[in-house]
């Protein structure tokens, strides 16, 4: 099999995560490159890899490459690597625009080349437990709270924390929605701190999502209400839990245990509880070697363009409807 080699763009805060990580996956990344050459110099160092003295210098050296640079930038680089025929992982969001979005995702298509984009909670191992055991909602509750810090402010809080939500609903619903109604307000800075979406869809379900960055107490969970189940997923522990009505006749299997029985029904049926299990990992690792397998050909990424594309669209119709469209322009 044919050795392939990583090249990572972006040396921030997001970009010094990547680079710690990356070097789970071996002599795959072979080094870096940031416009701060004195911070590119200082991650490469540390982790034993070259900095690159320009984009043009990496592309020459490598097989693929990591985007984690300012969301500004985004489109440039990814342009620039996929004509040069390069594999692309491409930080969310994946673009400014949806019109840039749409163009690097036929790009992709039109050279063959692996285009992954960095959802990372799709890698959560509250989701990972979910696994085949995810119905499809007919209701959907969502609180992603944080704590302010003046990072990521520069965007509106639907770019910076809830796009992370939306993909996960987007890939729940198997469907894409209908209607979309907002609210937000900024408090902090001059963008949006907190906002409200609502997502109709043509199946009747409704999404309801709050994203927040000046909330004194962190949280992150999401809670689906399907027909005879509910289903919480706490993404900060990676905590599953299942509340399901039996079956007719299905008593209590390992692993799940009896809650009670509901009488007022011409059958009665118990509600059994779940506590699924993942395997522990970090998600971002888990990214990094999806994206190397799927360059070797070994697998399909999990997060494709067309999911990063559609998370972007829906991103931008909340944005629409807040009257907030923005352009990403800070380090991420």
């Amino acid at each position: 099999m044919k050795s392939l080699r990583v090249g990572l763009v972006g040396a921030g805060y997001l970009g010094s995560i990547h680079a710690k990580l990356l070097t789970a996956q071996g002599n795959a990344w072979v080094g870096l490159f940031d416009t701060d050459k004195e911070r590119a110099a200082e991650v490469a160092k540390k982790y034993e890899r070259r900095a690159f003295d320009s984009l043009d210098a990496l592309l020459n050296d490598v097989d693929g490459v990591v985007v984690s640079s300012a969301t500004s930038s985004h489109y440039d680089i990814a342009k620039k690597a996929l004509e040069r025929g390069k594999h692309l992982f491409l930080e969310k969001p994946m673009t400014r625009t949806v019109a840039e979005a749409e163009e690097i995702v036929a790009l992709a298509k039109q050279k063959g080349l692996v285009l992954q984009v960095g959802h990372v909670e799709r890698f959560n191992r509250a989701v990972r437990a979910l696994g085949q055991k995810a119905p499809k909602p007919k209701f959907v509750e969502v609180h992603r709270l944080s704590q302010f810090r003046p990072r990521g402010t520069d965007v509106a809080v639907v770019l910076d924390l809830m796009i992370h939500d939306l993909d996960l609903i987007l890939f729940l619903m198997n469907e894409y929605p209908t209607q979309v109604d907002a609210v937000g307000v900024a408090v902090i800075s001059e963008g949006v701190d907190i906002a409200n979406a609502r997502l109709m869809f043509a199946s009747g379900a409704v999404a309801n999502v709050t994203a927040s960055r000046i909330s004194a107490n962190p949280m992150r969970k999401m809670r689906l209400f399907a027909e005879d189940s509910y289903i919480s997923l706490d993404f900060a522990s990676g905590k599953t839990e299942i509340f399901r009505l039996a079956q007719a006749g299905e008593e209590a299997v390992p692993g799940t245990f009896a809650l009670g029985e509901i009488e007022k029904a011409a059958v009665k049926r118990h509600i059994l509880y779940e506590i699924p299990e993942a395997p522990e990992g970090n998600a971002i690792e888990m990214e990094q070697a999806e994206f190397v397998r799927a360059m070797q050909g070994d697998a399909t990424p999990t997060v494709t363009g067309e999911h990063g594309l559609a998370a972007l669209r829906l991103a931008t119709e909340i944005l629409d409807k807040l009257g907030a469209v923005e352009v990403p322009t800070g380090r991420d």
